[in-house]
């Protein structure tokens, strides 16, 4: 079974484009935290490249830019080429099957998780499925990509 589930935020806006057969295929690279801090007490990320085709594709080209956060999954495919200067080049990148949106667009584009304007106070509001996303971390303009 070859099965790959990433949660990551966007390094850059997708780059979509049309194969000569008119099919839609999306290009994006997902920078994706490591579970574990490195020597400097810092964590480090994995740039995952990740591509999209479809209806997937045109739904990441049309709402989706740098710092976004998404769930993708998907199939790690692996594939060769040989260079201009006859090397063999590989590529590793994921084969989405789908794509979840993490934050509100509204929230991404604040670059926080903003409290619903008609909440009732915390002790006595039902948890909704945002909740269960865990805590909102705000949104980082250091990082480096």
């Amino acid at each position: 079974m070859n099965k790959i589930v990433i949660l990551g935020r966007l390094t850059k806006d997708p780059d979509v484009r049309y194969t000569p057969s008119q099919k839609v295929v999306c290009a994006i690279t997902l920078a994706v935290d490591r579970p574990f801090l490195n020597q400097q007490g810092q964590r480090e990320a994995d740039f995952i490249p990740v591509v999209l085709w479809g209806k997937a594709a045109e739904l990441c080209g049309n709402s989706c830019a740098k710092g976004h956060r998404l769930l993708i999954e998907g199939r790690l495919q692996i594939r060769s080429y040989d260079g201009k200067d006859g090397q063999r080049r590989w590529i590793t990148e994921v084969i989405a099957s789908s794509m979840e949106f993490i934050e509100r667009k509204a929230d991404a584009a604040r670059g926080q998780q903003a409290p619903a304007a008609n909440a009732a106070p915390a002790g006595n509001r039902q948890p909704d499925a945002w909740d269960a996303m865990g805590t909102p971390e705000p949104y980082d303009e250091e990082v480096p990509f």
